[in-house]
């Protein structure tokens, strides 16, 4: 081998090096790769803010957003052990609905704070408590600042916050607003498969990313989250003509 070469097979080594991004804190992911291959550290960042809205003011949209956002805390209380807060506003969640996602009532704390300014107030003091695995909000007013907040306090305490972002108004996209938020996502409804038997199949989602941080947006539909919190990849052939990579189909601050 040439003096050349042997100098340059080190310098390629060092510009890979450069080039692959290194990852110095926890990742939850979500044990699919048409997801977790698609998000830059191979999954959720776990000690961050992530924000969920639906797709559409349809209710079905909201319940599936809600059961996305159950499902990813529910994987990581199975992770950690801990209970997962679920704070909001609205004493209206349903509780078989969310053990069907894998989170079970007797793992769940619930606060019903009066306004979104108190809600903002009980996340921060429960994540610096540190007791929840996970907290998982839901809110209609929230800041850039506020965003900001939980995102920093979010990563001292290594603590998923997952923010359910409602809207104010029926024609009104919460993702129009800023956000610190390390991932937006866009969830909605999609037809369910059919079975070789008569019975209802599990229920398809629409999944959007809006943004995320150090990569792209894409959609993906995939099946709803089961007893365990985990999501699946239809089996059909041709599903992959639903996905679609690059910039998100709907504007993101």
């Amino acid at each position: 081998m040439s003096v050349a070469l042997q100098t340059l097979a080190p310098s390629i080594a060092h510009l890979r090096t450069i080039a692959i991004p290194v990852t110095d804190y926890r990742v939850l992911p979500f044990g699919i790769e048409a997801l977790d291959g698609r998000l830059g550290a191979g999954g959720l960042r776990a000690g961050a803010l992530h924000e969920a809205t639906a797709r559409s003011d349809a209710l079905v949209d909201d319940a599936a957003t809600t059961l996305f956002l159950a499902g990813i805390a529910a994987r990581e209380a199975a992770s950690t052990g801990g209970p997962v807060l679920w704070a909001s506003c609205r004493p209206d969640i349903y509780a078989p609905g969310l053990a069907q996602a894998g989170l079970a009532s007797a793992n769940v704390i619930h606060a019903h704070p009066p306004d979104d300014a108190a809600l903002l107030a009980v996340i921060e003091d429960a994540v610096r408590d540190g007791t929840p695995s996970a907290i998982v909000a839901e809110a209609h007013k929230v800041s850039m600042v506020a965003t900001r907040r939980l995102q920093l306090v979010a990563a001292e305490a290594d603590m998923p916050v997952l923010l359910l972002r409602r809207r104010r108004r029926r024609d009104q996209d919460p993702f129009t607003e800023p956000s610190a938020a390390w991932t937006r996502w866009r969830i909605g409804t999609a037809p369910s498969g059919r079975l070789n038997v008569a019975g209802v199949g599990r229920p398809r989602w629409s999944v959007e990313l809006a943004r995320q941080r150090g990569g792209e947006g894409f959609s993906l539909i995939v099946e709803g989250s089961d007893e365990t919190g985990r999501l699946a990849v239809p089996a059909e052939p041709g599903r992959r003509a639903a996905e679609t990579v690059g910039t998100a189909r709907h504007a993101a601050a």
